[in-house]
């Protein structure tokens, strides 16, 4: 937990900006509580916009990014560029590993279920990941439901590693 602070800290300093991916979709809202704005963001790589995104967390839990990992909240992502799903997958997974999941039996199931869940995704379009407590998680491609991520272990882990997301978004 120390650990996933302190780079929370660092991507906050090194990922500032504005972002336009403001809009909690009507379908995640209706599956969803109350949930406000926290914070948006920019993520440039090398100089290169990949995405904007916004973090929307429970109401009564806007109390830090600690608090919202743990809680319902959903992260919205605006994509820049053309990104291949089969890159995401591996992005997720390898920040999986950093974070220190070495077993990979469980990886390579997690994978096959990454597999199902991450589309490839073109400029303007938007992937939002949907957390719930309890280790429940999906994610949801436009306006169409991607598929949910399935094991909770998986849904923890792979919203732990894509906390750069709120790192770039947390206000």
């Amino acid at each position: 937990a120390r650990a996933l602070r302190s780079v929370l800290v660092a991507l906050v300093l090194l990922l500032p900006g504005w972002a336009g991916a403001r809009a909690l979709p009507p379908a995640v809202e209706a599956v969803t509580g109350a949930l406000q704005l926290a914070g948006e963001g920019e993520m440039r790589w090398f100089g290169l916009k990949l995405y904007d995104a916004a973090l929307w967390v429970d109401t009564a839990d806007k109390a830090g990014v600690g608090k919202a990992i743990g809680a319902e909240h959903a992260l919205v992502i605006r994509y820049a560029r053309s990104i291949a799903g089969q890159r995401l997958v591996d992005t997720s997974l390898d920040e999986m590993r950093r974070l220190g999941e070495r077993d990979e039996g469980r990886l390579a199931r997690w994978r096959t279920l990454l597999e199902k869940a991450l589309p490839s995704v073109e400029p303007g379009e938007t992937l939002v990941g949907l957390y719930r407590p309890g280790g429940r998680g999906g994610l949801c491609h436009e306006v169409r439901s991607s598929a949910p991520l399935g094991a909770s272990d998986l849904a923890r882990a792979f919203f732990a590693a894509n906390a750069i997301f709120y790192a770039a978004v947390w206000a």
